[in-house]
């Protein structure tokens, strides 16, 4: 399959690397008001550009003297080895150096030290765990229009349709994989009121992506008023509707083996309307829907390997419906 082409160049880093906190990339300003503790997060995963964009430009603004209005926020920029390594060329191979970053976030992969990636984890693990929002801006290795992915919890949705980003809510259980940090301690407890999204802001080169990012930070420093939004860029803010739909995710199919194939070329969020319909094959297995107006999410036709994900079912419901 031909990749799609690759349009936004990456981000000079060069000076918010050391960050000003004891932790490489890792930035912290606190108001002498008290405050919501906000954190956004970027580079889980080295080829996702568009959040990396969207901190460094929030930085560039905080070092210009913007000065925070109540609370904390903190910016992360998380796989920094991951991201040394980006090429245009081959987008795909940065997304980590060892392992998935965004698998690693329960207790027993934190403490191992047993990858770049799970010590890393660890050592950003005291800026994120007690924050009361988490932003955490990615993108998508297909292309595709934003989507906002939440943890089961009431709360997550009601914190996106505060947001009011552009897109479609998924609201899922977790990943087969490991534990993301969407999930990670006070975001995937069922009690406490900490909120947390996930924004694939859509294709990794679209730089339609870049503004996505940029926007749902506007958003989010609006909605907690820790600054003061007119000290940002005016076109930050995108002119676009809110999600309107949510998805709810029944099944994860993950392949098995190396011989996972879709019986036709999926796309993001397309329709199955019969219950039945054949959407896979593999080792003489057929993976068919399980009802009927199924919602194929994310499926994956670059990064087949065993234990991947290739794709998500849902149902789709009403943005109203999703809380009730």
């Amino acid at each position: 399959m031909r990749e799609p082409e690759f349009r936004l160049a990456p981000p000079d880093l060069g000076r918010w690397r050391q960050g000003n906190t004891r932790t490489e990339g890792v930035w912290q300003f606190q108001s002498a008001e008290p405050g919501p503790r906000v954190t956004i997060t970027a580079l889980i995963h080295g080829n996702e550009l568009c959040g990396a964009w969207a901190v460094s430009q929030l930085l560039a603004v905080l070092e210009g003297g913007t000065k925070l209005r109540r609370g904390r926020l903190t910016l992360a920029l998380c796989n920094l080895r991951a991201f040394e390594r980006f090429d245009a060329a081959q987008p795909h191979a940065s997304r980590f150096v060892e392992e998935d970053l965004n698998r690693q976030w329960s207790p027993d992969r934190l403490a191992s030290g047993s990858s770049l990636e799970r010590r890393r984890a660890a050592e950003l693990k005291p800026w994120l765990e007690d924050a009361d929002f988490l932003l955490d801006l990615h993108s998508m290795h297909e292309e595709g229009s934003a989507l906002l992915l939440t943890g089961m919890q009431p709360r997550h949705v009601d914190f996106v349709r505060a947001l009011g980003v552009a897109g479609t809510v998924i609201v899922d259980p977790g990943h087969a994989e490991g534990r993301r940090l969407r999930d990670f301690g006070p975001f995937g407890s069922d009690a406490g009121d900490a909120r947390s999204v996930l924004i694939e802001c859509g294709y990794h080169g679209d730089p339609d992506s870049r503004l996505v990012a940029q926007d749902a930070v506007h958003r989010l420093l609006a909605l907690t008023e820790v600054m003061d939004v007119q000290d940002l860029p005016p076109q930050w803010r995108l002119d676009r509707p809110p999600a309107q739909w949510s998805l709810e995710v029944t099944d994860a199919i993950v392949a098995e083996t190396l011989d996972f194939r879709f019986a036709f070329t999926p796309t993001d969020l397309q329709v199955i309307e019969r219950k039945g319909t054949v959407i896979g094959h593999e080792q003489g297995r057929e993976i068919v829907t399980p009802y009927d107006d199924c919602v194929l999410v994310m499926p994956s036709l670059r990064q087949l390997r065993p234990g991947v994900t290739v794709v998500r079912l849902a149902r789709r419901r009403s943005m109203k419906a999703a809380t009730a």
